[in-house]
């Protein structure tokens, strides 16, 4: 397949035009372990990760990107998310029956697909589009039309083991635009000539070798990608300090304690009451428990 767990820039020399290869296997296998997903919402969520691997080579600052999906089908959320480090996680909204050979409309019906810049330093920004093209790939491809207006094409492709996605784009040029749009239609019609199994299948020389044997193409070293949730004791802390103190005392005799659960990795984290004290400035307080499932 595509390296797997890397993701690989190439750039088309004297072109102004780039492309992207990711592969995931152990990261989509890590992500699919923590809910039982049905198969054709694992492999959407594996369209989201390779999506969003694509996404994070635009990445030149520290912070997150996220891609979700919301809508009024059965599958009412998908959202995965990278950061600067190539930390990825995913996570998928559903309700059953889900049928193996619905498609992206019928799955999430009316909705739409925000693409978030959520710098450590800096504005947080989102792009909107709605869900009304038949993939996942075209509905990208429009953002970055209206958003970026970057002309780019987008292939991804996923089963139950692994998932992986090429992504082609024009970058701003003053060159000729005859020649510009020569360039552009000469590099899209041989990346559409790839199938989804030789996207899953080929390593990234095999495959540019396969499409761009006759072009002049510059191969950056690939960066590896994993999964990894930065949920925290402390990010569990700030949440619950939204809440009042009558609220949190609430809870607190009800359950004997308040369990922060992570919806992307399963873990948990156990506040008593001296812990809950912590966050409301009493002393004494004690390290809650966390176990990890």
């Amino acid at each position: 397949m595509s390296n797997s767990d890397q993701i690989q820039r190439f750039l088309f020399e004297d072109t102004d035009q780039r492309g992207v290869l990711v592969g995931l296997e152990s990261c989509y296998q890590e992500v699919l372990s923590r809910h039982p997903y049905p198969v054709k919402v694992a492999s959407l969520l594996g369209e989201m990760l390779a999506a969003i691997g694509l996404l994070s080579s635009t990445l030149k600052f520290e912070g997150r990107l996220s891609l979700l999906a919301r809508g009024d089908g059965p599958v009412s959320m998908l959202m995965a998310e990278c950061n600067h480090r190539r930390d990825l996680r995913a996570i998928a909204r559903w309700q059953d029956p889900i049928a193996d050979d619905a498609g992206l409309p019928t799955l999430l019906g009316n909705g739409q697909l925000a693409i978030t810049i959520e710098p450590d330093r800096g504005n947080r920004y989102q792009g909107i589009v709605p869900l009304e093209k038949p993939q996942l790939a075209q509905c990208l491809e429009e953002y970055f039309m209206q958003s970026e207006q970057l002309a780019t094409r987008i292939t991804l492709a996923a089963d139950t083991e692994k998932a992986a996605g090429l992504l082609l784009q024009a970058l701003p040029s003053d060159k000729d635009s005859q020649i510009v749009e020569e360039n552009w239609d000469r590099i899209t019609h041989l990346g559409s000539t790839l199938t989804s199994q030789e996207l899953l299948t080929l390593d990234n020389s095999e495959l540019l070798h396969r499409l761009y044997h006759q072009e002049d193409v510059r191969v950056f070293d690939a960066e590896e990608l994993r999964f990894d949730c930065d949920c925290s004791r402390e990010r569990s802390l700030t949440a619950l300090k939204t809440l009042q103190s009558d609220e949190l005392e609430e809870m607190l005799e009800k359950e004997g304690s308040i369990t922060m659960d992570c919806q992307f990795c399963n873990n948990q984290y156990r506040f008593d009451r001296t812990s809950i004290a912590e966050i409301q400035g009493v002393s004494g307080a004690v390290e809650p428990s966390k176990s990890c499932h």
